[in-house]
């Protein structure tokens, strides 16, 4: 394969809400530039990039798919990205390493929720945008409607390249709206120049009237020949639009359809022209190593490398890295320093990706996006540098996952195979968690959803042939107390021969909360020996793991050891053991012992016209809410809320915004659980031990 350089290079992501048709673009593409012989349909289930088995049989993307492509001397980088709200932390990767984004709105539907939130996305990480109106062909298909949804949702006026030829299953063609040729397509996506139908003409001259104008704005050179009646030259008008796009001041406008491949050689010409490349691209902010000093990573093909590895994948032959390279070029052979693990990384052979195929090339350049096979050391997001320039480049975000589900396997025997599978899942997916709950003993399950997960658990299936059962986790309760009391036991026992013998004092006493469990040995004159007193503090700390309420462990509180008796010869280290364990289950019950919960800190941002059900909604669940700000048009609330609460509140969210709001979580603290509440809980508890039994 050849080897183009940076400046020939364009990496764009395309977004969009579900069913936009950002696969079907995808494919269309691949199509028209050769890569593929036939076109694939969503339908059939055989687009090149939603290939994993999950993708076919649900009829949509759950990942991100790379493919490329080459138009006009230039290689395009496509990378395919989910649309569902269980998958966006795709797309969010997919723009950390894209230098551009094409948006897929949908000319039947227009803006739709995710479309809002990618934008939003984009915004913050300054990419430049442009926008596709697609599905033309559909019914209900509306093109100047989805022209003012986005002109309403984005607050911007596109600027608008094609006009629709036909609407519905009339549509056949697009006319290029700066030069004023119409073109219809044949079955093949080949254009075929026309007239410009005649109802159209009035409709192309006040269009490309506003559209040379919005142009023209951002730059005078250009607007002194517009205002003086001139003829722009084309390759000018073209030339400020890509600035005007990098800047992030013009966002332009085309419309086709991919299924029908109709405007796919005009949008790969777009993509050509007025997309930057990655040399374009500002200087990112990297970390150095041990501290706090910022610098700055210029795109170069002759720089230090500088690379990050934003997906890894085990649909390949080995787990395969994909790579990004913003600064510096790979030739063969070639090693660098991961900055996370602090190892040296051998890349023997760079492969280009088109979905799950790969061709290997010799070389890879600044911008370029490959992947490398068998790099031991290497994970998402972790930064790849060269040895005499270390640094983290803080692109990949990895969001917390927003729901949890407790699984165990369908067969007895299978939790070490269930466990190791997962974690086989995770490290392709690392918004995926698997982890083993110490007090409940549960494995727990996290992620962005109720779909993720779902699709977690065919993935398992499908891979490691192993089934499991999702439950609603438990909430990891703990007990402690609030009085301080005295407990004094006598451990004797006799039974023939040496006996045992081991006599204890004890003062309970509560600490604050978070600040666990202290052993203080108080012991003066010997009256117990130093050999004796680690084995009291033994017995307490066994005990504590059951609380005397519902077998919570017992948290933040103080033993002090203050006196005890020994015995001679039928002393010992289990007798004292035995004497700390019985003071302290006496001594508890003594110390007025309550219920403890997790309370979890919310970051909620919804619509500002959803924040009265949210208030109202915390309320319900306990919630504090500690503050709220408006950011734009959404609310971001803050509050701290009982786990117990918001064990399910992801889909309960996405039904009170529609959507459209989002969240993170975090635990806060523990704090003690009200009376009425605690007595349900213990006697629910305590009904389960009765049954295990």
């Amino acid at each position: 394969m050849r080897v183009v350089d940076s400046t020939k290079l364009r990496n764009i992501a395309f977004i969009g809400h579900g069913s936009t048709g950002k696969t079907s673009l995808v494919e269309a593409i691949c199509y028209a530039t050769g890569i593929t012989t036939r076109l694939g349909r969503i339908e059939d289930a055989n687009t090149i990039t939603d290939f994993e088995p999950e993708e076919k049989n649900k009829g949509y993307s759950i990942s991100n798919a790379l493919a490329w492509c080459d138009w006009n001397k230039h290689r395009i980088n496509l990378i395919d990205t989910p649309g569902g709200t269980n998958f966006i932390s795709e797309a969010h990767f997919a723009m950390d390493v894209a230098d551009g984004v094409l948006m897929s709105i949908c000319a039947a539907s227009g803006v739709e929720v995710q479309t809002e939130k990618l934008w939003d996305i984009a915004v913050s990480k300054k990419l430049p945008r442009a926008f596709f109106i697609n599905k033309l062909d559909r019914e209900r298909a509306n093109f100047d409607k989805a022209v003012n949804a986005i002109k309403d949702s984005f607050k911007v006026n596109p600027i608008i390249l094609h006009l629709p030829i036909g609407q519905e299953a009339s549509f056949e063609g697009i006319i290029d709206v700066i030069s004023g040729k119409a073109y219809k397509f044949d079955d093949a996506g080949k254009p075929v120049p026309c007239d410009v139908p005649a109802d159209m003409v009035d409709k192309l001259e006040e269009t490309r009237t506003e559209t040379i104008e919005s142009i023209a704005e951002n730059n005078e050179e250009l607007m002194d020949l517009y205002l003086g009646g001139e003829e722009l030259p084309p390759e000018k008008v073209i030339a400020v639009l890509k600035e005007s796009v990098a800047s992030g001041d013009a966002f332009p406008l085309l419309c086709g359809s991919a299924t029908k491949c109709i405007a796919i050689p005009m949008l790969l010409d777009f993509l050509t022209e007025s997309f930057p490349s990655p040399l374009d691209r500002p200087a990112l902010s990297a970390k150095k190593p041990g501290s706090d000093e910022v610098i700055e990573i210029i795109p170069s093909e002759d720089g230090p490398i500088s690379a990050i590895v934003f997906k890894t994948s085990s649909s390949f032959a080995g787990t395969a890295s994909f790579i990004r390279i913003f600064s510096g070029s790979m030739g063969s052979d070639f090693s660098a320093e991961n900055f996370d693990t602090d190892t040296t990384e051998r890349i023997g052979q760079y492969l280009k990706i088109i979905a799950k195929n790969t061709e290997p090339i010799e070389k890879a350049v600044c911008g370029d996006i490959i992947a490398a096979v068998k790099m031991k050391n290497t994970k998402t997001g972790h930064t790849l540098c060269a040895r005499q320039n270390p640094h983290k480049l803080d692109l990949v975000h990895i969001p917390t996952p927003t729901l949890s589900f407790s699984v165990t396997p369908k067969t007895k025997g299978d939790e070490d195979k269930l466990i190791t599978g997962l974690l086989k899942i995770a490290e392709d997916d690392p918004t995926f968690k698997v982890n083993k709950d110490k007090q409940t003993r549960e494995i727990i399950l996290s992620g962005m959803g109720t779909g993720h997960i779902e699709v977690i658990m065919t993935t398992l299936e499908r891979r490691f042939k192993i089934q499991g059962v999702l439950q609603t986790p438990k909430v990891p309760y703990c007990e402690t107390i609030k009085a301080t009391t005295n407990s004094r036991y006598r451990h004797k026992k006799q039974t023939g021969g040496r006996g045992q013998f081991g006599e204890c004092e004890i003062v309970l006493s509560p600490k604050a909360r978070g600040e666990g469990y202290e052993f203080v040995d108080k012991i003066v004159g010997g009256v117990i020996p130093k050999t004796f007193i680690p084995a009291v503090d033994k017995g307490i700390r066994e005990t504590m793991n059951k609380g005397p309420l519902a077998g919570f462990p017992t948290v933040d509180f103080q033993v002090a050891l203050v006196d005890g008796k020994t015995h001679d010869v039928d002393s010992s280290e289990q007798a004292f053991k035995m004497a700390g364990s019985q003071a302290f289950k006496q001594g508890i019950l003594k110390a007025n012992p309550t219920l403890l919960e997790p309370i979890n800190r919310l970051v909620i941002i919804v619509p500002e016209e959803c924040t009265g059900d949210i208030m109202g909604d915390l309320s319900s669940r306990r919630g504090q809410v500690e503050g709220y700000e408006t950011v734009g048009k959404k609310t971001v609330v803050r509050a701290q809320v009982p786990l117990a609460e918001i064990l399910r509140y992801e889909p309960d969210i996405r039904s009170m915004t529609s959507g459209r709001g989002t969240f993170t979580t975090e635990l806060a603290h523990y704090q003690e659980v009200p009376h009425e509440i605690a007595q349900k809980i213990i006697d629910e508890r305590n009904k389960e031990k009765a049954e295990e039994a």
